[in-house]
């Protein structure tokens, strides 16, 4: 399910979009077609081809609703199906079981989801499922530029990369069972133009909070890193050097002009950002423009260009921001701009 989001660039990294502007977008269909199914659970970048299994009749009921970079759903299926995305997703999906059960196909092996276990699959994980007669779940999708950016803010550095989640989560107890009521919430309070809908700020924490959930209850790679007590503030350098970044982030601004604002030689500079920031200067101006960049073409539809983009966040190079846009989300910049 597509989403969006905005830069927004106060205080010393990109901030979590401001929810006073989250869009609202609903689907719902049923129906006993494959082919219709198949056109429910697709996006742009990611189709999917979903077939029957046997002569058993199948069915299913679907719900998905999206708010800003988050989704949820609620889909209940009968039969045997058999599931295939021919490219891999770019978000985070966390299924959430009621009933049956539904058999991933995942990198080194098999995943299997049923009640009681939820299970967490990162971007590009699976790229098949079979679904095993009678079946109902609750799904969370979230773009991986919101779980990057929330574990960027608990580290104060630029994280990316995969996060190498476990694929299960315990429903029946903790986190789990509270991350299971809070999308079940979510739908329920969104759906057919719920009251959610008119509280953005109450859905912008309802959907940190899962997010923060996964991150701080879920085992990940840098779950041992999140339980260490929490690092020194960074010096005061390191804050104005940062402060002047987001204040000229479109600039074309140097590691002398960067180091000049922070009242500090360039070498005290790195240091420093080495340090507490586990990054060079230069690196992170780089991170926070991308995310810029990223976000933009989220939000700009049809009325910017890539080029736009990139110019407007001091990439003059389409070539080298299209490759680096690549490694860093897995996808061209021109398919993000479409979704």
């Amino acid at each position: 399910m597509s989403v969006d989001s905005r830069m927004h660039t106060s205080g010393s990294l990109p901030r979590p979009p401001a929810t006073q502007n989250v869009s609202f977008g609903e689907t719902a269909h049923s129906g006993t077609d494959p082919d219709l199914l198949s056109e429910l659970l697709s996006t742009p970048p990611s189709p999917i081809k979903v077939t029957a299994e046997g002569d058993m009749p199948v069915s299913f009921r679907c719900s998905f609703v999206s708010a800003g970079e988050v989704a949820v759903a609620d889909c209940a299926y009968e039969g045997t199906l058999l599931i295939k995305r021919k490219a891999p997703s770019i978000g985070m999906i966390v299924f959430l079981p009621v009933e049956g059960n539904v058999c991933f196909d995942g990198r080194r092996e098999e995943i299997y989801s049923a009640p009681a276990r939820g299970t967490i699959l990162e971007a590009g994980r699976s790229m098949g499922a079979r679904i095993l007669g009678r079946r109902r779940h609750f799904g969370l999708f979230v773009d991986q530029a919101k779980i990057t950016s929330h574990l960027t803010h608990m580290f104060e550095r630029t994280i990316s990369g995969d996060l190498d989640f476990h694929p299960h989560i315990d429903l029946t107890a903790g986190p789990g069972l509270v991350l299971q009521q809070i999308v079940s919430n979510l739908h329920s309070g969104l759906s057919d133009n719920g009251p959610l809908q008119r509280s953005p700020l109450a859905v912008g924490s309802l959907c940190d909070a899962a997010v923060y959930l996964l991150l701080e209850s879920c085992r990940h790679r840098y779950s041992d890193e999140l339980a260490l007590p929490a690092p020194t503030p960074a010096p005061r350098h390191v804050k104005w050097a940062i402060d002047f970044m987001q204040e000229h982030i479109a600039e074309p601004i140097s590691l002398n002009d960067i180091a000049a604002a922070a009242k500090v030689s360039v070498r005290t500079l790195q240091q420093g950002f080495r340090q507490f920031r586990n990054t060079t200067p230069m690196a992170y101006l780089q991170e926070i423009r991308i995310l810029a960049a990223h976000r933009d073409l989220l939000d700009a539809g049809m009325r910017l260009t890539v080029a736009d983009i990139a110019m407007r966040w001091g990439f003059t190079h389409l070539g080298r921001f299209a490759a680096e846009y690549k490694r860093r989300f897995g996808q061209l910049p021109s398919q993000t701009l479409k979704r």
